[in-house]
């Protein structure tokens, strides 16, 4: 699955972080739980260069725990500061200050020795779009202050939000990076929700997801379309008409697949994590 798509607001955003970069102390990137490695931007190296960065595995609710696990210890062996959470829980939430708080030690300390009075850390939030980083915000404020979505492209603007004395945050539309070289990148972002459905061919994505949880999660696959052991070793296609047929759709391909993909993203398919730690971080 080989998609370009850099609207015009995205190639701006990019201009715009790139210019206000000097007024935040560290960058939260905001990454999907999911897809920890397909989800982080390739250019956010080259437009952030040297600022201090907090990783936040964001949805860590609907992604395999185990998987997480590994991809927080790869992170933090390439001298990352990283934290899995989910952005509609307090408890994790409260954690990123003090990560926050962990990564500038040395910034934090300097400051202090100089007799320097203590402010809110000023953060930029960045990631592709629908990581959550709306609903992240919102969470924070106690209040709807960002409007979220199950889409991309929701936020379209910066804005700085406050949140306490501890901590300002600059939010971002989430940026997308011009082509997806590897179509398999491509493919997870796709059943992500992070690339707009009217881009795709729905059936591929559900044929892509069929053979995806066949592989990892064949148990999560039989008990939510109550399907044999044989069911499986179906051809897909005849794979996604046999889960059509159970949910009484007939031979309705299309909204077998429709369905089909937005189980997956509203975790009713169970937990599951795309980007395998044992395939991708070599």
């Amino acid at each position: 699955m080989t998609i370009q798509w850099f609207p015009g607001h995205m190639a701006k955003a990019k201009r715009e972080v790139s210019e206000k970069l000097k007024f935040v102390d560290i960058v939260f990137e905001l990454v999907d739980a999911r897809l920890p490695f397909s989800s982080r931007n390739p250019m956010l190296d080259q437009i952030i260069q040297q600022k201090p960065r907090l990783i936040l595995l964001n949805k860590a609710d609907l992604a395999d725990p185990a998987q997480t696990t590994k991809w927080i210890d790869y992170f933090t062996s390439q001298d990352n500061q990283v934290l899995a959470l989910t952005a509609k829980n307090d408890k994790s939430v409260k954690q990123i200050v003090p990560a926050a708080k962990k990564v500038l030690s040395d910034k934090l300390d300097r400051e202090k020795a100089r007799g320097i009075k203590p402010r809110a850390i000023r953060a930029m939030v960045l990631g592709i779009p629908n990581v959550g980083k709306s609903t992240l915000l919102n969470h924070l404020a106690g209040k709807k202050i960002a409007t979220t979505g199950n889409k991309p492209g929701v936020t379209k603007g910066q804005q700085w939000i406050r949140f306490g004395n501890q901590l300002e945050l600059l939010d971002t539309p989430g940026i997308l990076w011009p082509k997806f070289e590897d179509p398999d990148i491509g493919q997870k972002l796709a059943l992500s929700g992070a690339i707009k459905d009217d881009l795709l061919h729905l059936d591929d994505l559900a044929l892509a997801e069929l053979e995806f949880l066949r592989r990892f999660y064949p148990d999560q696959l039989k008990e939510r379309y109550g399907l044999s052991e044989d069911d499986l070793f179906q051809e897909l296609p005849d794979l996604l008409i046999e889960i059509a047929r159970k949910r009484g759709f007939k031979d309705d391909y299309d909204r077998a697949s429709e369905m089909l993909i937005n189980e997956l993203r509203s975790g009713k398919l169970g937990r599951y994590t795309l980007d395998r730690f044992e395939e991708l971080a070599k």
